[in-house]
């Protein structure tokens, strides 16, 4: 479900006519307005939402450079203990 932006529109059309527009001007001003914010702002749903994806996709990252680091450790001591036994006969 998708948050609404509050955006008090009878009142903006109010200030519009107050200051000139004509009803159409202010109204047709005030729909493009309200538009704009409804496809345009994020919400605090929006932003909790994409938190939560970059906290799963740092977990998901972290896990693979573990197990990457964990190979890359596990090889370099394969390789020192593979030249120690060469090293010793």
């Amino acid at each position: 479900m998708k948050e609404s932006v509050i955006f008090d529109t009878h009142a903006y059309v109010k200030r519009l006519k107050a200051v000139g527009f004509t009803e159409e001007q202010a109204e047709v001003q005030t729909e493009v307005l309200s538009e704009l914010l409804e496809e345009s702002l994020a919400t605090k749903r929006d932003l909790k939402e994409l938190e939560n994806k970059i906290t799963r996709d740092l977990k998901e990252l972290e896990l693979k450079l573990s197990v990457r680091l964990g190979t890359i450790v596990a090889a370099g001591i394969a390789g020192v203990a593979a030249v120690m036994k060469l090293l010793s006969k």
